[in-house]
This record gives C-alpha cells, structure tokens and sequence, in this order.
C-alpha cells in the first residue's frame, strides 16, 4: 500500500509539473549563468580596482554568507536585524575587497535582476490582456505616468523628492485607471486599451517635454533626464529592500493567473463561455503588471524596452503556455537587465550612461528584425 502511495505522489508530481521541459530548463539554466558571470564583471570594476578572482572571494566571503547577522544587515536594514536578532554589539569586521562588493556593488546587480524581472513580468501580462505582442508598460502609459510624476516632483514639488519612488509608482498606476477609462465602452477590448495606452503616452510624453523648461537646475534637469530614462547607477540596498517586496507579490500574483492569462488568449468569447468574468479578470490582472512597473519604477526608473523584448524572445524560445512563459521571463528578463548595466557603466567608462540608452539601442535593431522576419507581428 505505501509503495502505491509512494507512485501515486511521483505521477501527481509529474501532472503538476508537466509544463517543465528541455527548452525552459535550458533557457533558464543559461539566463543564471549570464547573470553571475555578467554580476561577476559588475563587481569586479570600479574605482577600487581589484582582479575577477579577489572579486569572486569577496562575493563569497564567508565572514558575510554564513553570518545571518550581516546578512540580515544588508537585506533589511540594521535597525531591523538588531530587533530581529537581539544582537547589540559590533558586526565582525569585514575585508576592504568585501566591504566594497558587499555595500556598493552587489547592490546593484540584485536590483537589475529585481528590475528586469519585474519589467518582463509586467510586460508578459499586459500583451495577453490586450492580446497584442507589442503591449508593454511603456505603450499603456504607466511609463509615461510614472515619468510625468517623476518630472513634477522634481521640478515643481522638490521638496518630495525623498518619496520619488512612491509618486513614480503612483503615477504609472493613475496613468494606467485613465487609459481604462478612455478605454471604456460597455466594456473594453485589447484595441481600445492599446489606443489609449497610446493617447495617454503621447500626452503625458508632450507634459514632460513642457516641464523641462521649467526647470532652472542643471542637476534637476539632469536627475530627471537619469529618472526618465531608467539609471542603476548609485543604487544600493535601499532600493533592493523597496523592490523586493513588491517583486514577491507580484511573482506569486503572476504564477496564480497565468491559467487566466492562457484563458484570456483564446478570445473574449471562448474566455466568457468557460465562466471567465472577462472585465474583472483583465482588471484584475492589469493591476497585477502595474505593481510589477511600479516596483522596477521605484528602484530604477523608467528602462524602455525590456518588458516589450523579454517576453517575446522567451515566446519564441519556450511557447506561449503562460506558465512557461512567465518563469522564462523571472530569469531571461534579469539577464538582458543586468548585461545591459554592465554596457552601461563599462562602455564610456569613467562616465555611466543610464541602462535605458543600452536597452533602447538592443530593442530597436532587434524589433526591427522581427519586422523583417515576420509578417504577422503584434498578434498573441
């Protein structure tokens, strides 16, 4: 009877898990390894200069990795890790090499996976509520709220601006009810939500260009131009511990509806006649996409591209079964982020350009490919 039990939990197993294949496993395997040895680049290059080798030690140091309370001190803060430890007294002190991986630049390649992750999360869901590949945070607006608020609050409300991320995420989210609204008819369709995710951008693009002469700072105009175009440069776990909640939310959101992400693609009606309440689901869902933007918003900015590419290219390469999809786009999206950060600070080194300028100049020429390739680009 337990050799039964013990079968039957292996096939039960096997029928939960039976969208892992080859190709997802390989695809994800391969986006880790890009990851740690683009991550291994990121931190191994600075003011401070050491060699690959002192910056692999230094990532592994066990002074931090087996120690929960340095640990701790970095992923929530110290104040936190007392409270939660009970420790009082002087953390161990820690090499120059680890001190400076640890503080300054592992930060930054945590918050490209976070930001990446969330961009392709967020992107994936959109293009399946307006079935339309070309659907991303940027084409429906969050962006260009998110950009908006972020201007305003420089410029005109400064003294906000320690609440940036907030308003940022804010913005996106009220930029994304008004395109619903526009959108609205008795209902709305993916092509009404496409253009007036379109109207919406193209108005809130022309506000941000007005607000720019407003400005009389140069380094206001220079923040924002560095907000507006998304930047990891001077991130540290600040933004980490700002992202990663929303992120985790957002992921287990995201894997709970991609049944109704796969149902929503089969069309409107074939959706209704399976019991969906269509409205409600894409309502729904869409908030789902806005907390992704809006955390990788509040963390780096506005990054173009990312959630319109990484879907896709993981389309491609795994299907559009959303459950496959949507791990492809946890670990393909963090991958194309943190690479592209590495072309951002090393490229015209000293001088770091913002990532959304490296992103942008991958996700044209790539678009423009698929524009060559395929005549039926845009439908799901």
């Amino acid at each position: 009877m337990s050799g039964d039990t013990r079968t039957n939990r292996v096939l039960s197993s096997r029928g939960v898990l039976a969208w892992v294949d080859a190709k997802l496993l390989s695809v994800c395997l391969t986006s880790v390894a890009m990851v740690v040895l683009a991550g291994l680049v990121q931190v191994s290059f600075g003011t401070y200069s050491m060699t690959i080798e002192q910056a692999w030690r230094a990532v592994l140091d066990p002074t931090v990795i087996f120690d929960s309370r340095w640990l701790l001190n970095f992923l929530v803060g110290e104040e936190l890790m007392r409270f939660i430890t009970g420790f009082q007294g002087e953390l161990p002190e820690l090499a120059n090499e680890t001190l400076i991986v640890w503080s300054i630049r592992l930060p930054r390649v945590f918050v490209g996976i976070l930001v990446g992750a969330n961009l392709a999360i967020s992107g994936a869901i959109f293009q399946a509520v307006t079935r339309n590949e070309l659907a991303s945070p940027y084409i429906l607006g969050v962006s260009s709220g998110a950009g908006l608020a972020i201007l305003l609050t420089l410029v005109v409300f400064s003294g906000l601006a320690p609440f940036l991320p907030l308003i940022a995420a804010a913005g996106g989210a009220i930029a994304f009810f008004l395109v619903y609204i526009i959108a609205w008819q008795n209902g709305t369709s993916p092509v009404r939500l496409v253009l007036a995710g379109v109207i919406v951008s193209t108005v809130f693009q022309s506000l941000q260009t007005g607000i720019f002469f407003f400005a009389d700072d140069l380094a206001v105009v220079q923040s924002a131009i560095a907000w507006t175009t998304g930047s990891l440069t001077g991130v540290d776990w600040e933004q980490v511990r700002l992202a990663l909640p929303s992120t985790t939310l957002a992921v287990i959101l995201a894997a709970l509806g991609a049944r109704q992400l796969n149902v929503l693609l089969l069309g409107e009606q074939t959706a209704r006649s399976l019991g969906m309440s269509v409205e409600r689901t894409r309502f729904l869902l869409s908030g789902v996409a806005i907390l992704a933007a809006s955390a990788a918003i509040a963390a780096a900015g506005i990054v173009g591209f990312v959630g319109l590419i990484v879907p896709h290219v993981v389309r491609n390469l795994v299907g559009s079964d959303y459950k496959r999809l949507m791990v492809g786009c946890l670990f393909v999206g963090p991958a194309l982020m943190v690479i592209a950060d590495v072309g951002a600070r090393l490229a015209m080194a000293p001088v770091q350009v913002p990532v959304g300028i490296v992103t942008g100049l991958i996700g044209g020429p790539y678009f423009l490919y698929l524009m060559r390739k395929q005549q039926d680009l845009g439908d799901v």
